[in-house]
């Protein structure tokens, strides 16, 4: 039988306490590295053959993921609530939630997630960066149109040259003013850096195959295909679309007891970007395909237009899942299902 190495770690942004142990003589040992003091590459470098490393998913791992790989080790993330699940005790200390991972990695119970290829975590990174891009843009406009209503114009959009040029020349005070022109001197800048990371996500899609499936489908265009693609990346792991919606977190939460039967919201368990990917996509895809068309307005009149419009989403999405698992275009999607509705 192979010797094997576990190290469970308990990392933070800025120190770590790592739980390992070594199959040939099953004694676990304790240390605590200081990411600035320490040499944490050469810790992890004294391990020889095959090394398993566990620890919590979080926004500091980066890094200490990328070492990892680099020391040719083999990188475990886990789901942070389902291992506090497990823990079976009150005190919680670093000690104790490295030792925790140690455990349920030597038990074969360690709850790993998916570990995104490089590629697919850079693509969405850059989606993020845009999205916060753009929620930048909004605020400044909202900003100025609240400029322009109290010095008295109606309500206008601020995106065209003349809307800008019409609030400059209305009449406000000192403070007004200066607030108006600072923030205006802001716009041109954030876009071009939004027209910059749409010009980096355009390039990266131009070679994916998956992206331009996607695109032939309504409503669907760049951002919303690479967002899809690269979330659910690689599709076989979902063996039904129930999964793909639970994963995104456009599933409805249920609270039902007895023959009370009662439905909450969305749960909201994915990612933000991609869910509002989808609610935009949605929008666009209601208006050009008929199907989807006819499904939204029959939920508006019984349910309200947000509703209508996540249900539309969630469409969307199995919609994509299916194209992207049985590798179609929207054309032999919709051949598929007119013929299953014939052959009824």
């Amino acid at each position: 039988m192979m010797e094997t190495v576990y190290c469970g770690v308990d990392i933070h942004s800025r120190m770590q306490t790592v739980a390992f142990c070594d199959t040939r003589d099953g004694e676990i040992h304790l240390a605590q590295l200081d990411h600035h003091k320490d040499d944490v590459r050469g810790f992890y470098a004294q391990f020889t053959g095959k090394v398993l490393v566990g620890w919590e998913a979080t926004g500091y791992s980066t890094w200490f993921e990328k070492m990892i790989d680099e020391l040719g080790h083999e990188g475990w993330i886990g789901q942070p609530a389902e291992i506090r699940r497990r823990a079976n005790w009150r005190q919680k200390n670093d000690r104790r939630d490295a030792e925790l991972i140690l455990e349920l990695m030597l038990r074969g119970e360690f709850p790993r997630i998916h570990r995104r290829e490089v590629t697919s975590t850079e693509i969405l990174r850059m989606l993020r960066y845009r999205h916060r891009l753009v929620k930048i843009k909004t605020m400044i406009a909202n900003n100025l149109q609240a400029l322009g209503i109290s010095a008295g114009l109606p309500k206008i959009s601020m995106r065209t040259k003349k809307a800008k040029e019409r609030l400059q020349g209305a009449p406000m005070t000192e403070a007004m003013r200066r607030q108006c022109e600072e923030w205006i001197s802001l716009l041109d800048p954030l876009n071009e850096r939004v027209k910059g990371a749409e010009k980096w996500l355009e390039e990266a899609a131009e070679a994916d195959d998956q992206v331009k499936l996607l695109r032939t489908h309504p409503g669907v265009g760049l951002l919303t295909s690479l967002a899809l693609v690269h979330t659910l990346k690689p599709i076989d792991r979902f063996g039904n679309q129930r999964k793909v919606v639970a994963y995104v977190g456009l599933e409805p939460m249920e609270r039902s007891s007895a023959d009370k039967k009662r439905f909450l919201g969305i749960s909201k368990a994915g990612s933000r970007v991609l869910r509002f990917l989808l609610g935009e996509a949605a929008n666009s895809a209601a208006k050009e395909d008929e199907e989807l068309r006819r499904f939204y307005y029959r939920l508006v009149f019984r349910r309200g237009r947000s509703k209508a419009k996540i249900a539309v989403a969630r469409k969307l999405l199995v919609r994509s899942y299916i194209m992207l698992r049985d590798n179609i275009d929207y054309a032999e999607f919709r051949r598929r299902g007119l013929e299953a509705r014939s052959a009824r």
